[in-house]
């Protein structure tokens, strides 16, 4: 097994910058990839990090309702978490949300005690570790330049070597859609990167909530809203928003990259995105340009939240994959083209489900070249 990554350390993008959550599988479409994969991942995670001595820190999630609208919502949730097996979820009325988080304010809640938090920069250097201590290779430094692609094998050209392999599996990311065209896939679904902008609490407010809190999401779109998050470094975190990026690894405002412009500029698929969900756009703008803004969000379920407690945080950029008619792509989508297996969409909760991704690719693999189940 030989493993490429461009960077000189692995989990450099999405995973060094998500919010560190295992979802419990809470939101997820019973029968949907995402929900039989998160849960199936959450067991895996769990038994690899008490395995490997790595941080796994089950402090519960509170989703909060904060009118009569969101409750409605809130109860199609539970019925969900339910269907997909989420253990222990609870509703919460509002006198029990206020005695578990005095500092939570809302009008119901769902509990769900088995979300957690990792260190997942950590998880994937002890993948990485265990790649090499099976007798294969992680090559770091190393971007794939070219790609090509005979009927049962793959040559990778890398700026300093070439390897034969008789199977390829694309796990790019924020440049899944350019490898997997490399490749002789499919140009759609194409990757949109979002950046995922964070405010950290300054210690002497950290400590105020402990557990996860979280809005009830826009079921239009895939993101989760501006949620609070406690980290197993001590610190708490207020994000992600979700605004354009105009790099692929546009971490600030100021990352400009031209050829990025070029692709969202030609892009028939971002323009129809564009169109359905502009007013969405300007608002996350908004929030993103004004800290006012983007607190006002938060304010909602955390009124004492001031702009004194809060910081900058470093951002993350999502890798949010959009079908040719601009609708984004929800669930988990994973193609094979001869010997090559891409994984086209794997956002959140994708670090949660990684190792069950793995357990479907392998078994993939081991299928003869021209067949899929």
């Amino acid at each position: 097994m030989v493993v490429f990554e461009k960077e000189a350390q692995v989990a450099r993008h999405q995973t060094g910058h998500n919010s560190g959550v295992v979802h419990a599988g809470i939101y997820y479409a019973p029968g949907s990839a995402k929900a039989k994969m998160t849960r199936r991942g959450v067991a895996l995670l769990r038994e690899y990090c008490t395995a490997h001595g790595l941080a796994y820190d089950e402090r519960g999630k509170l989703v909060v309702a904060r009118n009569a609208d969101e409750t409605a919502k809130l109860r199609e949730l539970e019925r969900r978490a339910n269907r997909n097996g989420v253990p222990g979820v609870r509703w919460l009325e509002q006198a029990a949300l206020r005695e578990l988080e005095p500092d939570v304010a809302g009008v119901a809640a769902l509990l769900s005690p088995s979300t957690a938090i990792v260190d997942y920069p950590a998880i994937a250097r002890s993948f990485a570790a265990d790649v090499t201590a099976a007798g294969g290779e992680v090559l770091t430094s190393a971007p794939v330049t070219a790609l090509r692609v005979r009927d049962d094998d793959v040559l990778v050209e890398t700026p300093g070597r070439s390897v034969r392999l008789s199977r390829l599996v694309i796990c790019a990311g924020l440049q899944a859609d350019l490898l997997a065209a490399t490749a002789g896939d499919a140009p759609a679904p194409q990757i949109i990167p979002f950046r995922g902008e964070y405010l950290r609490l300054r210690p002497h407010a950290a400590g105020r909530v402990r557990r996860l809190i979280y809005p009830v999401p826009d079921p239009r779109y895939p993101f989760l809203g501006v949620h609070l998050t406690p980290r197993v470094d001590g610190t708490a975190d207020l994000g992600p928003n979700a605004v354009l990026a105009l790099a692929r690894e546009g971490y600030r405002r100021r990352d400009v990259s031209l050829d990025e412009l070029g692709r969202l500029a030609a892009s028939a698929a971002f323009w129809r995105l564009a169109r359905q969900h502009w007013m969405t756009g300007v608002r996350e703008m908004r929030g993103s340009l004004w800290r006012r803004a983007y607190l006002a969000e938060a304010r909602t379920y955390l009124p004492w939240v001031q702009l004194s407690d809060v910081t900058s945080a470093p951002a993350g950029v999502r890798a949010q994959a959009v079908d040719a008619s601009g609708a984004l792509v929800d669930d988990f989508r994973i193609s094979r083209v001869g010997p090559v297996t891409s994984v086209r969409n794997a956002p959140s909760p994708a670090a949660t489900a990684s190792m069950a991704i793995a357990e479907h690719i392998v078994a993939e693999l081991q299928l003869p070249l021209g067949k899929e189940r």
